[in-house]
């Protein structure tokens, strides 16, 4: 079952509602994110995306998961 931009930006809002993101993608399966929140503020990349990809519930897992790739950028607000 495909995926789609508006439905991954939506599960990464539950865990970030004041996150800016941009999702881009429409194949289905291959997407970009962009992730701009203040509680990445003092942590370092690898945390940052990783709370990002829990914010997917499990949507990347395995061969099974509905999303392929993506592609993340994350960062705390300038």
């Amino acid at each position: 079952m495909a995926i789609t931009a508006e439905e991954i930006e939506n599960l990464i809002r539950g865990t970030f509602p004041a996150a800016k993101i941009t999702v881009q993608g429409d194949d289905g399966q291959h997407f970009a994110a962009m992730v701009v929140d203040e509680s990445f503020r003092g942590l370092n990349r690898v945390q940052q995306q990783r709370a990002v990809y829990a914010a997917l519930k499990g949507k990347m897992d395995g061969s099974h998961g509905e999303l392929h790739a993506l592609a993340l950028t994350t960062k705390a607000p300038d």
